[in-house]
């Protein structure tokens, strides 16, 4: 790409990053998938289910690209302009979006739900999950794993400690779910390739994915961003590594 570092940086400094949609990425960056296939994999469950829930549900995008909803679908959301966007998906789908501060307790009865999913929660509430859970009930997710994107981590903010690096272990989150109550059905973990092929596409990533550079703005990285910008120009595509796992937890009857 020939364009300017001015011109990349000014543009994705102002496009929206509302939602969770990346598909302003499409031909800048790219990601390998899990070989699971998270939504597919969940769209069949939520089919099967009578009540389910998405929690951290983001913009809906998507719960609202699963075929067919269970009966009585629920969503909640804490941000207010992706709580906007998922109702605009889910509601005329027949789903109820709830705002919520993704914090204990969740607005619901115990014993509701016979599916809840979660696709990249921030903070998995493993004894609400076992709460809101029905006997026989399933947790499904798929979940940001431990040194995800590091590489990019790394370069903005130097080495971190082995504890940081290490936190999001999927034992880690079989050994909370348990301790809810849960009983863990599946536990995989894959490491998958990332580029990014221009600074733009950093500067999006970096916006859109706040936990990762907390506090990013353009302004206080703009010498570090203008580095990398030359280094993609000499070298080619920043190469960096995603982890994800995922779960599946079951509510034991008892």
């Amino acid at each position: 790409m020939d364009r300017s570092f001015d011109d990349l940086v000014t543009e994705a400094a102002e496009v929206s990053v509302d939602g969770w949609d990346f598909s302003w990425l499409d031909g800048r960056a790219s990601e390998e998938r899990p070989s699971w296939g998270y939504q597919r994999a969940m769209g069949e469950r939520m089919a099967a289910a009578r009540t389910a829930l998405d929690i951290q549900t983001g913009g809906g995008e998507v719960l609202a690209g699963v075929p067919r909803l269970a009966g009585q679908t629920y969503a909640t959301e804490s941000w207010e302009p992706n709580l906007a966007k998922a109702r605009e998906l889910l509601e005329p789908r027949g789903a109820q979006v709830i705002l919520d501060s993704d914090e204990p307790p969740l607005p619901f009865a115990d014993n509701t739900f016979d599916l809840v999913v979660s696709r990249h929660p921030v903070t998995t509430w493993w004894a609400e999950i076992a709460r809101v859970l029905a006997p026989g009930g399933t947790y499904f997710s798929q979940q940001v794993g431990p040194a995800s994107v590091f590489e990019l981590v790394e370069y903005f903010l130097g080495p971190q400690p082995e504890s940081v690096r290490n936190g999001r272990n999927p034992e880690d989150a079989k050994a909370a779910a348990e301790a809810a109550g849960l009983e863990v059905r599946e536990l995989r973990l894959e490491k998958l390739r990332t580029e990014f092929h221009d600074i733009g596409a950093v500067i999006y990533f970096l916006r859109k994915v706040i936990w990762m550079v907390p506090g990013f703005t353009v302004t206080d990285y703009l010498p570090t961003l203008r580095r990398l910008h030359e280094r993609i120009r000499e070298q080619g595509p920043f190469l960096a590594h995603t982890t994800r796992f995922l779960i599946e937890a079951v509510k034991p009857v008892r």
